[in-house]
């Protein structure tokens, strides 16, 4: 598969030979590129996190109930979506899986239009995600590189103290402040303070921690 062609990773997990053969095929022609697993140790021992990406998970699985997967990734923190393929499963799993965050629950046999469509919504969920990870990585560098004291007056800049008010938080001189107000400006790339609040809440409208911390 050229990467020009690449639509998405799939870790396709199941103890059936022939479903995964069936799959496979089917989605390696539908441009995906795709890693099969004969059960959840293996995946866990063998798999790479790949981005984006989505898991195919069998519910009944001899080595570890799919389920069960899905909590150790939750607990281990590794958020790749998950879309359930079972050929049977009681009504307390399929809830137990949706509420630990499963994109779907598809019972076996199901049609190949509606799993592509749950695979681009779980794919497009991943880039989503991995999106906002790297903004908010890329902010928190930003932040880290300015200094102590800039930090601090940051915080108080994206309060909407002024430079006499962060002066008599701070102790620091009028011009010191001023001078430190700019410094902050240019390091975290703004040009305006509106700018610099702006910047300071991701996408969802919530601030990063970060910035929200307590200035003591």
């Amino acid at each position: 598969m050229n990467f020009d062609d690449f639509k998405g990773h799939i870790y396709l997990i199941d103890d059936d030979p022939s479903i995964c053969r069936s799959l496979s095929f089917t989605l390696t022609t539908s441009r995906y590129s795709v890693q099969t697993f004969d059960g959840p140790t293996n995946f866990l021992r063998d798999s790479l996190p790949i981005s984006p990406s989505v898991i195919l998970l069998d519910m009944r699985m001899p080595d570890m109930p799919g389920i069960a997967l899905q909590q150790k990734l939750v607990d281990m923190g590794r958020n790749t979506p998950i879309i359930f393929i079972s050929g049977e499963s009681q009504p307390t799993e399929i809830i137990e899986a949706m509420k630990l965050g499963a994109i779907d629950f598809l019972l076996k046999p199901f049609g190949m239009e509606i799993l592509l469509s749950t695979i681009e919504k779980a794919l497009d969920k991943d880039r989503r995600s991995q999106s906002e990870l790297v903004k908010n990585l890329d902010m928190r560098q930003r932040f880290e590189r300015l200094t102590e004291k800039e930090q601090e007056i940051c915080r108080l800049m994206v309060r909407g103290y002024g430079n006499k008010e962060i002066s008599e938080i701070n102790g620091s001189a009028p011009a010191t402040v001023k001078l430190h107000r700019s410094r902050v400006l240019e390091k975290m790339g703004c040009e305006t303070l509106p700018e610099l609040i702006a910047i300071t809440f991701d996408d969802k409208g919530t601030q990063y921690d970060f910035f929200s911390a307590d200035v003591s």
